[in-house]
């Protein structure tokens, strides 16, 4: 049996997600919290396998406990929130970067239909999360540091030539690796930088918000028809596709998911592989399934330079081992590398050629 502990002050609420969880043979509710303290104290006691997280409780919310439990008793935490109140979406994000590792919409909130879909949806993702391997939360202040607290030396990619842009793809876990990608390359980079995280919709104008909140570089959700500026960075709608035209224009299109996935990662770096070839940059981040590895061998192919971020930082290595064994990837490095791999294929610092 998955034992599940499920954190959501409201009765009416709690009862709904304990019933959908138990309506799986497979799963267990051990325990049932009304706040964040009491959570940190259950998690403690029961050692659950998941724990199911809202956001908005009294006397701890859900970003305050995620933070404990993860720093205490490390367990995959589901932040499953309504996305009514602008604060519910803010903190669902601010937990997916203290290691919470994905965010749901509570079946039935805001009055929206497909219940049956939602409940599905938060069955299957506790049953993987289950699964996943989670690790104390370094503090703020160390992460990204090496044992003697500084940044790792850049290093030299095997590539001559600049890139012109490029494409990040990510999904479990994403969202801390990159707030730490992005707080660490310069505000002057030469170059745009195109994200696809997957997320549930929703939830994508607060990932957008924390990331421009804690980058020095411009973050915006992507529009159809913009230009691709450098030093601005573009993230993909969670219901659309995003690629990149040769003209360096946005094209968001809410066309059908491929391999199950909308926006597509693998979309993305065809777009790069088409348009630009040797002037792009892949690079693939921790996440479930294989995504984006079908798109970044054909980066590969056309000359493009590929990272991916390695076993021992990701939350999941799902994806980058899946670029790895599609033989797509130049290199692997920690998290705290890749800024540096990013801003050395960008030329910056060194003035680009006319």
């Amino acid at each position: 049996m998955l034992r599940v502990l499920v954190v959501e002050d409201s009765a009416v609420a709690r009862r709904a997600l304990v019933r959908t969880l138990e309506s799986d043979p497979e799963i267990q509710v051990v325990g049932e919290a009304t706040d964040g303290a009491h959570a940190v104290a259950l998690v403690a006691q029961l050692k659950p396998d998941v724990v199911t997280m809202d956001v908005h409780m009294p006397v701890m919310d859900g970003l305050e406990a995620t933070r404990r439990i993860m720093a205490r008793s490390p367990t995959p935490i589901v932040v499953v929130s309504g996305t009514v109140r602008l604060s519910d979406v803010a903190r669902s994000v601010q937990a997916l970067q203290a290691g919470a590792l994905t965010v749901l919409e509570k079946p039935g909130a805001a009055g929206r239909g497909d219940t049956d879909g939602h409940a599905r949806v938060l069955i299957e993702t506790v049953k993987v999360m289950a699964g996943v391997k989670v690790k104390p939360r370094p503090s703020d202040r160390t992460a990204g540091m090496t044992s003697n607290g500084s940044r790792p030396p850049a290093t030299r990619p095997d590539h001559a030539a600049r890139v012109d842009v490029v494409g990040v793809a990510a999904s479990t876990g994403g969202p801390a690796a990159l707030v730490s990608i992005l707080a660490s390359l310069p505000r002057t980079l030469p170059v745009p930088v195109l994200v696809v995280q997957h997320i549930q919709p929703g939830f994508e104008r607060g990932l957008v918000s924390m990331l421009d909140r804690l980058s020095s570089l411009r973050v915006r959700l992507a529009v159809h028809g913009q230009a691709a500026e450098a030093g601005e960075v573009l993230v993909a709608s969670s219901e659309a596709h995003l690629s990149l035209t040769a003209s360096g224009l946005v094209a968001v299109e809410r066309s059908a998911p491929v391999d199950g996935h909308r926006p597509s990662a693998n979309v993305l770096f065809r777009s790069l592989a088409r348009c630009y070839g040797p002037r792009a940059m892949g690079v693939v981040l921790t996440g479930m399934g294989r995504d984006g590895a079908e798109g970044l061998a054909e980066l590969h192919r056309a000359g493009g330079r590929v990272i991916a971020q390695d076993e021992a930082t990701s939350v999941v290595f799902g994806m980058p081992h899946a670029a790895q064994a599609a033989r797509a990837v130049d290199r692997i490095v920690p998290l705290e590398g890749v800024a540096d791999e990013i801003s050395e294929a960008a030329g910056w610092g060194r003035p680009r050629p006319a």
